[in-house]
């Protein structure tokens, strides 16, 4: 688990934050109570959620507040700007979810009222997702695209509304209206939080994934308990959506103070035995690529930094060093009364350098510092 210090806030002042998360509980999303098409991330999340079980824990959600106010700040001025439909709810008997994007297509937007026609209608009716990402994962994110969960949330809006259309409630009537539309293509539009670079992907929508997704709902839906359900992510400390699910504790219980919550995991000697050979199969793996990653490195060690294919090649370090000058130290010292140690200590000196505000000579060690290997996804061209 990750914790913040904080320093106390002056004159007894309320933390910001503090409102920003009094608003985030009252939020549509936070008070839904139906399954929601985000909340497949996890088939026993889902199950505890089916089950009405009440929630354990209470995570930060800091950064999924920022995520959030990035997303509805992008939205509202895609929907003034281009017209788009926006957050707009479907449901069913079982699934429950806000669309971020529905781009018309020119049939059925001419079947609107023209006050609520798009700008530009769409080649084709698409459902689209927004997703923010951290630039740690950005280039995992335009290398691999949606996760699994990612995909089967928007499968299962695009069902949905190609099934049973927008829901009927009050905004969006004329909408409901429509009944079911075809939708023909899903997309996903990626936005890195922390530079604002965009990435966008396509798919055409396939009534078999789907269905498929339906089917991953129906198996939590038939569930007795949420326990009989796998859980999908490796727990506490080594998954952080484990780390800020509401559910955490009735997932992981009992677990003894000081020891992992994964020895759950293990409860006889065949459990330890499957365990070791994972652990085996992996180190091998690891080791197999560990030495293709130190070939590569080698082969490449001469070529220039640019775009070879689908990768950028670049490097990183491989440049002189420098080192105090201990002689021109000496002379400084000299010219500034202070006393010169009978051996010179560079540390020493420099250390008492510092102190008095004066400036380190430096000079070059004859050295480079280490030059390592960064390989990401291929640039544009400028």
């Amino acid at each position: 688990m990750t914790t913040t210090a904080t320093r106390p806030l002056p004159g007894g002042s309320v933390s910001i934050w503090e409102a920003a998360h009094a608003a985030d509980a009252r939020r549509p999303r936070s008070l839904q109570t139906q399954l929601g098409a985000s909340d497949t991330i996890c088939m026993r999340r889902a199950g505890y959620i089916l089950a009405g079980t009440e929630r354990t824990d209470t995570p930060d959600k800091k950064a999924a507040i920022l995520g959030t106010y990035i997303h509805t700040g992008l939205l509202e001025d895609a929907r003034r700007e281009y017209g788009w439909l926006v957050e707009r709810t479907v449901r069913d008997e079982t699934i429950r979810g806000h669309i971020d994007v529905v781009q018309l297509d020119a049939a059925t937007a001419g079947r609107l009222p023209k006050r609520h026609r798009p700008r530009v209608a769409a080649e084709v009716l698409t459902v689209e997702d927004i997703k923010t990402k951290s630039g740690r994962i950005w280039d995992r994110v335009v290398r691999f695209g949606p996760t699994a969960a990612e995909m089967r949330q928007v499968l299962l809006y695009a069902s949905v509304l190609s099934t049973v259309g927008f829901a009927d409630i009050p905004g969006q009537r004329y909408l409901h209206r429509l009944g079911p539309v075809a939708v023909e293509r899903i997309r996903f539009r990626f936005v890195n939080r922390d530079t604002g670079e965009e990435f966008v992907e396509e798919f055409p929508f396939d009534p078999w994934l789907a269905a498929e997704a339906r089917w991953w709902v129906e198996r939590a839906i038939e569930a007795q308990t949420p326990e009989e359900l796998r859980r999908d992510h490796d727990g506490p400390g080594l998954s952080a959506i484990c780390d800020n699910c509401a559910f955490l504790s009735a997932c992981w219980p009992d677990a003894p103070p000081g020891v992992p919550a994964q020895t759950l995991l293990i409860s006889d000697d065949e459990d330890r035995a499957r365990a070791l050979d994972r652990y085996v199969r992996a180190r091998e793996r690891g080791r197999e690529a560990e030495q293709v990653k130190k070939l590569v490195r080698a082969m490449v060690d001469a070529s220039p930094e640019g775009n070879y294919g689908a990768n950028h090649l670049g490097w990183e370090g491989g440049k002189e060093k420098d080192e105090a000058d201990v002689e021109a130290m000496v002379g400084a010292f000299e010219d500034a009364d202070l006393p010169v140690p009978m051996v010179p200590d560079q540390e020493a000196m420099v250390r008492i350098m510092r102190r008095a505000g004066m400036t380190v000579p430096m000079r070059k060690a004859g050295k480079k510092s280490a030059r390592s290997i960064k390989v990401s996804v291929a640039r544009a061209a400028a």
